[in-house]
């Protein structure tokens, strides 16, 4: 059987740098196999004309349209065309990066590996990288609802044009981030200066034990990386309030059914405002790990490591909006054994 092919959506509102970043990938990936998927709103695709594309890159645009809205069927029919021509030895390509228009929301394009029968075999999400220009974040979260919704999704997030700011407005721009995606780690470039290896292939989308809050940002430099610790979320002032948050909730042991009619009816009553979710949940009698991740009315659960001397913990992140925070809170806790 085939393997599949390795899909990076690629994300992040206007001007953020996608296509800086790109180049540098490239130019730095001499032997790179990679299809580049190019969404523009317009009639012509000025991005895919900027890319220095070489001997291994094919570059696949779609102009005229938002990926995520009216031409989502021309966007499967272009990933389907890509895998025909793979096939057929037209293309070589082992790797796809789709990036999307500045004013895209990533949910429907997201959705697209996890529903479309012909596509889930042949291609691998393995994960959503955004791009969040530090210059005009604060303005284009406060303005476009679809900033927020592109970092909330995010498996990763790199900061740009952190060098064109002040202290205090970088500062204020990784805090207010953070708040709305706590578990995506942040990595602070300059013109797209970041390693292939902080970005691709992360296998974001594999159930996997991993439930950690990222601790604090990446620096990136002239190749070379530092660390910059974050501050408590709760210990930070804020003058704004995104309607995307994180929400972590946690318990002891739970009670199989009651864990299960709870999921389903935070999928079914909230599954909309639920961008992602992950949980690693301790089930009372199980000697496992049981994992929970989603995106939106979409989820995956499997059981993982065993807890061996670890005390069992359960712990649920859901990055929303518009969540009934306290109920959800109540009715998590009466999962309990």
């Amino acid at each position: 059987m085939t393997q599949a092919v390795a899909v990076t959506l690629l994300t992040g509102f206007l001007g953020a740098g996608k296509t800086t970043l790109l180049n540098h990938f490239l130019r730095h990936q001499a032997d790179a196999s990679v299809a580049i998927l190019e969404n523009e709103f317009g009639a012509a695709n000025i991005d895919g004309a900027l890319l220095e594309g070489g001997e291994g890159i094919s570059v696949v645009e779609l102009s005229n349209g938002c990926v995520c809205c009216n031409v989502r069927g021309e966007f499967r029919a272009a990933l389907a065309d890509l895998l025909a021509r793979r096939t057929a030895g037209e293309l070589k390509f082992e790797r796809l990066i789709v990036e999307t228009t500045g004013l895209a929301d990533p949910a429907p394009i997201i959705q697209t590996f996890f529903v479309e029968e012909e596509l889930r075999d042949a291609l691998r999400l393995d994960a959503v990288i955004t791009l969040a220009d530090c210059e005009h974040i604060a303005r284009q979260l406060d303005e476009h609802p679809v900033a927020a919704a592109q970092l909330g999704f995010a498996d990763r997030i790199l900061l740009t044009k952190t060098d064109r700011v002040d202290e205090g407005t970088r500062e204020a721009a990784i805090t207010r981030v953070h708040r709305i995606n706590p578990r995506a780690q942040i990595i602070d470039i300059v013109q797209g200066e970041c390693p292939a290896e902080l970005w691709l292939d992360l296998d974001a989308f594999t159930l996997s034990d991993e439930l950690g809050l990222s601790p604090g940002l990446n620096i990136v430099r002239a190749g070379r990386q530092g660390f910059e610790a974050f501050s408590p979320l709760s210990a930070q002032p804020r003058s704004w309030h995104d309607a995307i948050s994180a929400q972590l909730f946690e318990g002891g042991e739970l009670d199989l059914k009651r864990i299960g009619a709870f999921m389903e009816q935070c999928i079914d009553q909230h599954g909309n405002d639920m961008l992602r979710y992950k949980g690693v949940l301790a089930i009372g009698g199980e000697p496992r790990r049981l994992i929970v991740q989603g995106v939106h009315k979409v989820a995956g659960f499997d059981y993982g490591s065993p807890w061996g001397e670890e005390i069992p913990r359960s712990k649920l992140v859901i990055i929303g909006r518009y969540l009934p925070v306290d109920e959800l809170r109540a009715g998590f806790l009466q999962t309990q054994e």
